[in-house]
């Protein structure tokens, strides 16, 4: 009997290009946990995050990160957040769940999302084209998070400072997320 082995692949195998003040790569070992606050239970989840994390629940558009770094809780809407880690492992739904003792009901989205880092000088000016969020630091601040469509797209973007971001979009349109925004860094540049 034939043995086969299943091994995961980049979506975008591992992608990664320096442009002039721009970097832009994949990062294809993040992980990304949905979580749902349960109806009238936003006190007890909010706890629950505090007691376990260290952190103050984000608001609507905020994220925030644990003590350590590791885990950056976006705030998406009134009762889901997503948490992203990196991860290399399929199991990162287990480690949330574990660490939250059932305070949210999680799903793992890991598969679902391409996720790409962008930094450099000109990381602004290369959003500017595809995006329609405000990205001018008195409108959209470090730590802010937002969904939003590049190039038709959805897209999930983070400031994580003020030339470093992480865009999250659909993983079955990740070649054509990729080249959108690569197109925009080439034509800014």
């Amino acid at each position: 009997m034939s043995e086969y082995r299943l091994e995961t692949n980049a979506l975008l195998g591992g992608y990664s290009r320096e442009f002039d003040g721009v970097a832009l790569r994949e990062l294809d070992d993040l992980a990304i946990v949905s979580l749902a606050i349960p109806l009238g239970a936003e006190k007890q989840a909010a706890q629950r995050l505090e007691k376990t994390y260290g952190i103050q629940f984000p608001a609507v558009g905020k994220t925030a990160v644990t003590k350590d770094a590791k885990t950056r809780f976006l705030r998406l809407g009134q009762d889901q957040l997503f948490a992203i880690f990196t991860h290399p492992t399929a199991d990162a739904q287990k480690t949330i769940t574990s660490q939250l003792e059932q305070s949210f009901y999680t799903t793992d989205q890991t598969d679902v999302w391409v996720a790409l880092e962008l930094s450099g000088e000109n990381a602004v000016r290369a959003l500017e084209r595809i995006c329609p969020v405000d990205l001018h630091p008195s409108a959209f601040e470090n730590g802010d998070v937002a969904r939003t469509s590049m190039e038709h797209l959805g897209t999930i973007i983070v400031r994580i400072e003020s030339d470093h971001f992480i865009l999250l979009s659909a993983s079955s349109s990740a070649g054509s997320f990729l080249h959108a925004v690569e197109t925009s860094i080439i034509n800014t540049l």
